[in-house]
């Protein structure tokens, strides 16, 4: 029966062509969408792997770039049992590099205390130095930086060349490559030089970065960092008037004009915090949130569980398109072969098997369109990270490239399945007389 479905389809080499291309390009859309949210999944995965500590920053805010502590506290942190190293950092955003403004993609200066720094037994930037050297105590004061190979290659730089940011030279001491996008758009210097470099208070920082010791459950001392700094006067981080407008739930004119307004939430109750229940208190209390690697996946597995949403419906409107496609090749495959079905009926074949031979033909038609599209999809993916690297990430794994296939045969046995009852429910007399 294999063998007779096949020689079908290539009876009808034009029909059977179009059918496969239709459900060849909907099956390559449909990996090309989906590799996004799995190159995410794959980026966050793989950077966090790397990093064994947890991030203390200002309660609320979205970033370490949006938040603000004051330095003196990471000394109360190093007393905290189970907290091995603290490292103050600072983040800002370069606005020029080499005399042209930043935009996108996005570059940022880190800046980091090298005595603290040099004291991690992990450092995902030291471990992946590519050439020259990681920052040490004698770059404290300097102007001396470290940049990843993609902003290297990008602006065409080497150890030993000068770069100019935001205005300031500074000598490129080493490159470093963590594979990461999420931290591969940072430039590395000294905290002190970068507090310079963007104005801030010398007693200020950014976030800090705690390598725990092991010798506590990573839980219980990221709830007591929190519990240490409860009731002091830094404030929670809220967004600007128009990061309102654009993360609130709408866009109505209540929304649009509370936020213009700074019209604020219910005053809070006489101890100065928003009344809340005895699960919330240490939140609502504390002025610092302690990010672990765990806390950051989970955020990026809520927005890539909406992308996901997105990519369905998109990849939807293909697969449909594909399906009618199916159907109308089987249907017209039906209309011509009526005479051949009376007389396979008259030779003995059932219902059954008319059908078995139909879904056969249109699980052929899915398994090869899905196998092309899946190839094509997946050599999609290769030519878009090599050709944007520093902007993409795609990752089609395993999974996805299976699940494709069986999907695309799931949709040509499905789009043959109308047309093959249309052919089995005729009697062979009248298949014949029809024909």
């Amino acid at each position: 029966m294999f063998r007779f479905a096949l020689g079908n389809l290539l009876s009808r080499p034009l029909r059977s062509a179009l059918s496969i291309l239709g459900l060849a390009v909907a099956i390559g859309g449909m990996v090309g969408l989906y590799s996004i949210a799995g190159g995410i999944d794959a980026m966050v995965s793989n950077t966090f792997k790397q990093i064994p500590g947890v991030l203390v920053q200002q309660r609320g805010a979205p970033l370490p770039l949006f938040s603000a502590l004051p330095s003196a506290w990471g000394a109360e942190i190093r007393k905290i049992p189970g907290v091995g190293v603290v490292d103050p950092e600072v983040v800002s955003r370069v606005n020029l590099i080499d005399g042209e403004t930043i935009i996108s993609p996005p570059r940022f200066i880190v800046g980091l205390d090298m005595h603290h720094r040099l004291k991690l037994k992990r450092d995902i930037f030291r471990e992946n130095i590519k050439a020259g050297r990681f920052l040490n105590d004698k770059d404290r004061a300097t102007n001396h930086c470290l940049l990843s190979e993609v902003i290297a290659k990008q602006l065409k730089k080497t150890v030993g060349d000068t770069l100019s940011i935001n205005r300031y030279e500074f000598e490129i001491v080493g490159i470093y490559n963590t594979g990461s996008m999420m931290l591969d758009v940072n430039i590395l210097m000294d905290l002190d030089v970068v507090r310079s470099l963007v104005r801030m208070d010398a007693d200020t920082i950014c976030n800090f970065y705690v390598e725990p010791d092991g010798t506590r459950p990573a839980a219980e001392m990221e709830a007591q960092i929190e519990e240490t700094f409860m009731g002091r006067d830094v404030d929670v981080w809220k967004p600007s008037a128009l990061m309102e407008l654009g993360l609130s739930g709408g866009t109505s004119a209540t929304n649009i004009l509370d936020a213009l307004t700074g019209k604020k939430e219910p005053a809070p109750d006489a101890s100065g915090l928003k009344k809340s229940n005895a699960k919330n208190d240490v939140e609502e209390k504390s002025p610092v949130e302690v990010r672990s690697a765990e806390d950051w996946s989970e955020r990026f597995d809520e927005f890539s569980g909406d992308l996901d949403i997105f990519l369905s419906l998109m990849t939807t409107i293909g697969v449909v398109i594909a399906m009618l496609s199916i159907v109308n090749t089987m249907m017209m495959s039906v209309t011509e072969r009526t005479t051949e079905f009376g007389i396979l009926r008259a030779n003995g074949w059932s219902k059954k098997n008319i059908v078995q031979l139909m879904t056969l033909e249109s699980g052929l038609l899915g398994l090869i369109g899905g196998s092309i599209g899946t190839f094509i999809g997946w050599l999609g993916t290769l030519v878009v990270n090599m050709l944007w690297s520093d902007r993409l990430n795609l990752y089609a794994g395993p999974q996805l490239l299976l699940f494709s296939i069986v999907f695309s045969i799931l949709i040509g046995i499905f789009g043959g399945m109308y047309p093959a009852w249309i052919a089995a429910r005729m009697s062979p007399m009248e298949s014949i007389r029809r024909g």
